[in-house]
């Protein structure tokens, strides 16, 4: 089994250009944040307005640190506009249990 975690953003926005430049911003400003293994921006398939930040940490201590800390507002202000609240929360935490 694996520590690393997974955690999931949903945003909505007809303007996919502005989405994708704040996600580049946020990606740009964490590109050195200790147990960030990576993110991605997905779009949905099947809603145009659908994107999803996935994004890998190598462990929930490192997430939840992250989480805690002082810049992590600041740091993904750029995204927050687009926060789908269709979804209460807009964001899920998931632990890696099995992969291959």
């Amino acid at each position: 089994m694996s520590g690393e975690v997974r955690v999931l953003v949903y945003h909505a926005a007809t303007d996919h250009e502005s989405v994708r430049l704040a996600y580049q911003r946020v990606s740009q400003r964490m590109r050195d944040v200790p147990g960030l293994l990576g993110n991605d921006l997905l779009g949905a398939v099947r809603d145009s307005r659908g994107f999803l930040v996935m994004s890998r940490w190598a462990d929930l201590d490192a997430f939840l640190t992250w989480e805690a800390g002082p810049d992590h507002r600041d740091t993904t202000a750029p995204l927050r506009p687009f926060r789908d609240e269709r979804f209460d929360p807009p964001f899920g935490v998931y632990q890696v249990v099995d992969s291959f």
